[in-house]
């Protein structure tokens, strides 16, 4: 859990009341499930009012008790390990319909992410891919289908497209050796944060190459060494990483260059159908007769 906030518990504790002292004491010793309780949830677990709990985060500073727990939930999520995602999982989705839960879930991290994501970051990172002399794309684990995706659509664009989803260190930096100036690197990073990518990415910081970061925080260690960061909502569910929202920004990504190299596009997707027509690669659905 981040120190900050474990101060903020210190620093208050002379003058918390009885109940709020109990508050407290269990965010500290059960954080991973006190981040994703409802305020009567919490109340109800150590024991006090709903409204002894909403007072709580109001004397800690916060404008209300959802803005507490989204600080909270924001914290310790790169601490969870796969056995407290499922224990989380299971208090917070219960008997519920799960499809119904995922799907709003997903839904809301679309809407935050929509209201959040820089468009300057966004335009100067399809600036940045557009002059690039080569393009590298790094997503290791769970993300490294967001790579391959990204990866495969650019490469229709691009002859200078590298895919780099080794989630080995050494692999990984011999995959990028070489980086230069004139070079892009778009890396992914969502809790828990891969090592290796973060490590890649300061070494094509310092070659001086842009690196574009999609990662769910400005504050994330991916984002503190990029160029550009492109912020996506990224929220544990269970012990899958929700990629929907980040899915849609790559997608935004995607069109936007395609609308800057349209006619270099139609060129190389005409040929492409004739060849496609050619060897069969696609199912041709026969009419009826």
């Amino acid at each position: 859990m981040n120190t900050d906030f474990l101060m903020l518990l210190q620093e208050n504790e002379p003058h918390f009341s009885k109940g709020q002292k109990r508050i407290a004491r269990y965010i500290r010793e059960s954080y991973d499930k006190a981040a994703f309780m409802t305020a009567h949830r919490l109340g109800v677990t150590v024991g006090v009012s709903e409204s002894t709990v909403v007072r709580f985060a109001v004397d800690l500073g916060f404008d209300g008790y959802p803005t507490m727990q989204k600080a909270m939930q924001e914290m310790v999520l790169n601490r969870l390990t796969s056995v407290q995602r499922l224990e989380v999982a299971s208090d917070r989705i219960g008997d519920q319909d799960v499809l119904s839960k995922v799907i709003q879930s997903d839904i809301e991290k679309l809407r935050r992410t929509g209201e959040t994501v820089s468009r300057e970051e966004f335009q100067a990172s399809v600036n940045a891919v557009l002059d690039a002399k080569r393009v590298y794309i790094i997503g290791v684990r769970s993300t490294a289908p967001l790579a391959n995706f990204l990866g495969y659509y650019l490469n229709y664009m691009f002859n200078n497209v590298h895919i780099v989803t080794a989630s080995g260190t050494s692999e990984m930096f011999e995959k990028i050796v070489g980086m230069k100036s004139d070079d892009v690197v778009i890396a992914f990073s969502f809790p828990r944060y891969s090592a290796a990518t973060l490590k890649a990415a300061q070494y094509c910081r310092s070659t001086g190459a842009q690196v574009i970061a999609i990662t769910d925080h400005r504050e994330s260690p991916l984002g503190q060494c990029a160029n550009h960061v492109l912020c996506a909502k990224s929220d544990m569910v269970s012990l899958v990483d929700s990629l929907v929202a980040p899915l849609s920004v790559v997608n935004a990504l995607i069109v936007a260059i395609a609308a800057k190299r349209e006619k270099e596009l139609h060129r190389t997707f005409e040929e492409l159908e004739h060849i496609w027509e050619e060897y069969n690669v696609y199912q041709i659905r026969e009419e009826n007769q």
